[in-house]
């Protein structure tokens, strides 16, 4: 049988785990990268794909996303988020345990394993909970579940409460290499706020949520990660303060790493106006200041990671007053080009962003992808960085459409999505 062959031909290949930053060819021979290198000479009954003036990075991996199935199919299945997740050029992501019912137990993370085998178009893995049923206390079974294919430890939109027990959960998951990744919340600080505290919440009348409600619950997980030497991963910071001591941490040596949302690199909260709903966030989107705070921790490695937080909500959910509406907003689709900003404003070099959305994710989470190396599966994109488009809410492929880019311009698009050499979408 004849081995399916593909050349890209005299791409602009940006690719961090092997320090690629110039213009190259890539030979894939069935769904593997073979070669990258300049001057590759077209095999026999090869595809050729000129990518000149292109670029190519290795596919997306999203960290963060929230699916409905099972228990809300309505808002999001797993194959429509794979839809969702090619068209904006992530090939893999982890999927977060907050379904119903909660993902706690070999059954669930099999069954989604077996719906992303059979209906998904990129690669989903499974996120499972730290505590039976998100009640905090007591701990689920790490071995058995990162056996079955779980590879992420998590509480969800949660932050565990009981010190113990997230002492306890770090020392377990230590024992099998996985990493426990918390919302870093504190419930009551937050309380019934909506927004961040300050003048545009007292402006707009809303309950606000102090920075401490972050930075309390921060520092008291690293502590106890540092006292654990437990694999610790703060999901979504949103303040300076949560940068200046997560560097603190790193620089003495702990195993502590954190992500951001691409919202809170790319809006702030006077983004959100009279009320529009899909602003409504977690964290909350915090001020000016905060955001150009991620976006030099960001681009000095302080933030390991960008997700897109992909949360979708259906009009129901959403279309009500600011404080009743429910929490969250679509990423997919957008986490690229809403990237790309940092980008075309100088903010962000492009290694660093493909690092932060490819590379750094699947080391942190133990995940293939993230390479074009040889021998490693052919999962990358093709891009534009100049393509301009308009986000149009009946050109989003995701169930839900409660995007928080609704109506904005982007330079930045993804022409073509490849996995395992199959080309998902062009």
């Amino acid at each position: 049988m004849s081995k399916q062959t593909t050349l890209i031909k005299s791409a602009y290949v940006v690719d961090p785990s092997q320090e690629l930053d110039g213009i190259f060819d890539i030979l894939i021979i069935d769904g593997k990268i073979d070669a990258v290198r300049e001057g590759i000479s077209a095999p026999k009954g090869a595809e050729v794909i000129n990518a000149t003036g292109k670029h190519v990075f290795p596919g997306l991996v999203d960290a963060r996303v929230y699916v409905g199935e099972p228990g809300g199919e309505h808002r999001e299945t797993i194959a429509s988020a794979s839809k969702s997740a090619a068209a904006g050029g992530v090939t893999s992501f982890i999927m977060m345990p907050e379904t119903d019912p909660v993902i706690d137990d070999v059954a669930l993370v099999d069954f989604v394993r077996r719906a992303a085998r059979d209906d998904a178009e990129v690669r989903v893995y499974p996120a499972v909970s730290i505590t039976k049923g998100f009640e905090g206390k007591e701990l689920t079974e790490f071995g058995l579940l990162q056996e079955a294919g779980a590879v992420m430890l998590t509480e969800g939109k949660r932050s565990l409460q009981n010190n113990l027990t997230l002492r306890r959960a770090l020392t377990y998951a230590r024992d099998f290499d996985m990493v426990i990744s918390q919302e870093t919340i504190d419930p009551d600080l937050s309380s019934n706020g909506v927004m961040n505290e300050g003048l545009n919440a007292t402006h707009l009348g809303l309950p606000g949520i102090p920075r401490e409600a972050e930075i309390i619950t921060l520092e008291r997980d690293l502590r106890i990660a540092a006292l654990t030497s437990g694999k610790y991963h703060a999901a979504k910071i949103s303040t300076s303060d949560s940068a200046e001591v997560i560097s603190k941490y790193k620089r003495e040596g702990n195993s502590v790493t954190c992500g951001v949302s691409i919202n809170h690199l790319t809006l702030n909260e006077n983004d959100i106006g009279r009320y529009r709903t899909y602003l409504r966030l977690a964290p909350p989107l915090r001020d000016e200041d905060d955001r150009q705070a991620m976006i030099r921790a960001l681009a000095d490695g302080t933030i390991d990671i960008i997700v897109s937080s992909h949360d979708p909500h259906d009009v129901d959910e959403k279309r009500h007053p600011f404080a009743e509406a429910a929490e969250g907003a679509i990423g997919l689709e957008t986490l690229f080009a809403a990237a790309m900003r940092l980008y075309h404003n100088e903010e962000v070099s492009l290694t660093r962003l493909i690092d932060a959305l490819s590379t750094k994710p699947a080391e942190i989470f133990g995940l293939p992808g993230g390479t074009l190396k040889p021998g490693s599966a052919a999962d990358l994109i093709i891009a534009d960085l100049d393509t301009p488009w308009v986000v149009h809410e009946e050109d989003i492929v995701s169930r839900s459409k409660n995007t928080p880019f609704e109506g904005e311009r982007f330079s930045g698009k993804v022409l073509q999505t490849i996995i395992d050499g199959r080309t998902m979408i062009l």
